[in-house]
């Protein structure tokens, strides 16, 4: 029983809960990407030419650094919020 529990909590819930809410955000998340014209290559390759960036960049890299991080939070932080503000009124 404690290695379930341990599972439990590692997971935030049953092994099944889990895959039902990751096969739902997957799809949200893929649904918006093809509306956007991504494609999952696109990231890779992004993810590639940015740390290519990076090394080139030296100390510039920083500030680079920074200003995807802010990037990001713009579209992580109320995501998060959300997330947080739903699992709240669960308990």
């Amino acid at each position: 029983m404690a290695s379930n529990s341990r599972l439990h909590d590692f997971l935030g819930g049953s092994p099944l809960q889990v895959l039902v809410k990751l096969l739902f955000v997957s799809l949200v998340v893929g649904a918006l990407l093809m509306w956007l014209e991504i494609e999952p290559m696109d990231l890779v390759h992004g993810a590639r030419r940015f740390f290519d960036r990076i090394s080139s960049l030296g100390f510039g890299a920083v500030h680079t650094v920074i200003g995807y991080v802010v990037t990001g939070a713009v579209i992580v932080v109320p995501i998060w919020l959300v997330l947080r503000l739903f699992n709240s009124g669960r308990r």
